[in-house]
């Protein structure tokens, strides 16, 4: 059997509830998957919105290797410095120039003797006008793989469109593409012709006695008035959402995927 790489992911750390369930569980759910790599989006991981020194660091001592972000990603400042100054962090690719942080990084996994790269985009439809994630991707990727050809991408997206056509625009030149940003996990892992493995959403991990993380009640209110109400992240029913992949380490090409959910959604009612 050929030598794989094994790859966890987790999706959108909402909050304290999405903070304290990775805390909680993160480092078993490791154990678990036996995964040699672990990624984490937590551009909503301080108080719903962007992320912060303490947050990272936290999550590389649970054994995260790489935090990944989206659209929040520059919603608190004072996470810029950190963001220049280290590659476990990252921010979409595709802001433009000027903009701190890195886009993509490559790691080295001395257990496998293999290096890993992970890109991070955001989409255009529904969202920011920025730039095109589509050839970024494609001279991000020719970057990277003269490192290394087993690549993750996180393309933080709101249109499900948008996420299979970036899939099918990746097939055989990453590895991995799984999508963030809707918070709610789709059931459509699957392997492309060319190897790529592929999920339209990881989901979150964060309160689901909510709105996608988000108290319930304001949501409501912004949506019956029209009128912008400051969000804050709902609690009670938490649950980590993401990933889990193998990779062939010789041809880089996926050859497993699937979206885990811990501990599932509560069926029963919650006041």
């Amino acid at each position: 059997m050929a030598d794989t790489i094994s790859i966890f992911f987790v999706g959108d750390i909402v909050g304290d509830p999405g903070i304290e369930m990775t805390n909680t569980f993160l480092p078993s759910l490791i154990k678990k998957y036996d995964a040699d790599f672990v990624i984490a989006n937590a551009e909503n991981s301080h108080e719903g919105f962007g992320t912060n020194r303490k947050i990272i660091k936290n999550l590389l001592n649970l054994g995260v290797n790489v935090v990944t972000g989206g659209d929040h990603s520059f919603d608190k400042w004072k996470v810029f410095d950190y963001m220049r100054e280290h590659d476990h962090i990252l921010r979409p690719l595709n802001y433009p120039k000027g903009n701190a942080g890195l886009g993509f990084s490559i790691h080295e996994v001395p257990k496998k003797n293999v290096k890993v790269g992970v890109l991070n985009l955001q989409g255009r439809t529904f969202m920011k006008a920025i730039d095109d994630p589509f050839s970024t991707a494609e001279w991000a990727l020719e970057k990277m793989r003269e490192e290394t050809h087993i690549i993750f991408v996180d393309f933080h997206a709101e249109a499900t469109a948008e996420k299979i056509s970036m899939g099918w625009h990746l097939d055989g030149k990453a590895s991995v593409m799984v999508g963030t940003h809707t918070h709610v996990q789709t059931n459509d892992a699957r392997i492309y012709p060319q190897g790529l493995g592929y999920l339209t959403d990881a989901g979150m991990t964060g309160s689901t006695n909510g709105v996608i993380g988000m108290d319930k009640k304001v949501a409501i209110k912004r949506f019956m008035t029209g009128v912008h109400q400051k969000y804050q992240p709902a609690s009670g029913d938490n649950q980590l959402c993401g990933a889990f992949a193998k990779v062939d380490i010789e041809t880089g090409k996926c050859v497993h995927i699937e979206p885990v959910t811990y501990p599932g959604l509560n069926n029963s009612a919650t006041d």
